[in-house]
């Protein structure tokens, strides 16, 4: 049985992944900072799902806390990292840019060391799509540039990717950067597109669609994501050094490294219309929707789309839910939850 340590269990990703490895009999130490960028008391009931189960512990932590986080690593053992605590959010980063230096560059260097200095076996950390940033050429593939961000949040996830390059060359700590490709599904966070929606059509109010409605977003559903991050974790990487390295290990291949490193995307590979998620959407809620067209905003982009040949090759699976199947899960999901609130004295 391996030890695992979940940053962001109260979160959305986290949440779900430390749930399956629960369920699998594995032992899971949860850690969460519990911030209000979004409602405090949907982090808790997630939580709430995973306190109950055996195996399960959890700590309040503040990863951008330095000696914090070393603590944990000297406190406990852990065999490998899921890292996916981040401060989320497109638009968010233009409001409030210096949540994202704390909490996506400050810790991740603080979890690298605490790494470094546990002797981890593999470090998996979340990064995202939005690393394409201006790229045009689709879909978009882990052998491509990444160097033009659009917005904050794209650049601090760019440097995580190259933070934990150095530390797999230099320490040879065995690190994988996944790029989550629009993530979708059951507790979800309230500032996708998926929830907002939802909840504006279900009380009547207009949704605001940007660039117009002209947006295409790989859409994949949560289980995939659990399913291709656990998958990840136990291929661990190894430093290429012969002769005559194939792509993956190759420095002439950007995502690829002679390091034990890797970068994986994990897409649906089926980009969907904005317009077609709002009619699906307005299908399973029985209800027609009032749409507030705008134009783009700035730090979005009008289309990703996921290249999935090494994600398949390394681990052989590919994320295949259907979006109509994903998003009547989500209804089912969001409709049941908020009765109970509703229900609540």
């Amino acid at each position: 049985m391996n030890s695992y340590l979940v940053t962001g269990s109260a979160g959305f990703v986290g949440s779900h992944l430390a749930k399956a490895l629960l369920a699998r009999g594995e032992q899971v130490l949860g850690v969460d900072n519990l911030n209000d960028y979004y409602s405090v008391q949907l982090k808790r009931d997630r939580l709430g799902q995973l306190t109950s189960l055996p195996n399960f512990s959890f700590e309040k932590l503040e990863l951008a806390d330095r000696e914090a986080t070393r603590s944990l690593f000297q406190r406990h053992s852990f065999s490998i990292v899921l890292h996916m605590a981040a401060q989320a959010g497109v638009r968010y980063s233009l409001e409030n840019p210096h949540a994202y230096v704390d909490s996506n560059l400050v810790a991740f260097v603080n979890v690298l060391e605490g790494c470094r200095e546990a002797t981890v076996k593999h470090l998996v950390y979340a990064s995202s799509s939005s690393v394409y940033g201006a790229n045009e050429k689709v879909p978009f593939s882990v052998s491509d540039p990444v160097d033009h961000p659009v917005s904050l949040y794209a650049a601090t996830k760019k440097a995580n990717e190259l933070m934990a390059h150095v530390y797999s060359h230099l320490y040879e700590l065995p690190t994988t950067g996944l790029r989550f490709f629009t993530v979708y599904g059951p507790w979800g966070r309230p500032d996708m597109a998926l929830y907002k929606f939802t909840d504006a059509i279900t009380q009547d109010r207009p949704i605001d669609v940007y660039n117009h409605g002209n947006m295409r977003r790989d859409f994949t559903y949560i289980d995939d994501i659990v399913e291709g991050v656990l998958r990840v974790a136990e291929q661990i990487p190894e430093a290429n050094t012969g002769e005559n390295p194939d792509d993956r290990g190759s420095c002439s291949f950007p995502g690829f490294s002679r390091a034990a490193y890797r970068v994986y995307n994990i897409g649906n590979h089926q980009p969907v219309e904005l317009e077609h998620l709002i009619s699906i959407l307005e299908t399973c809620l029985g209800k027609k929707a009032k749409k507030n067209y705008l134009p783009m905003q700035p730090g979005d982009v009008p289309e990703t789309y996921a290249d999935i040949g090494t994600l398949r090759t390394a681990v052989g699976f590919c994320p295949n839910t259907p979006i109509e199947v994903g998003v009547g899960r989500f209804v089912e999901w969001y409709q049941q939850y908020h009765r109970k609130i509703q229900a609540l004295p």
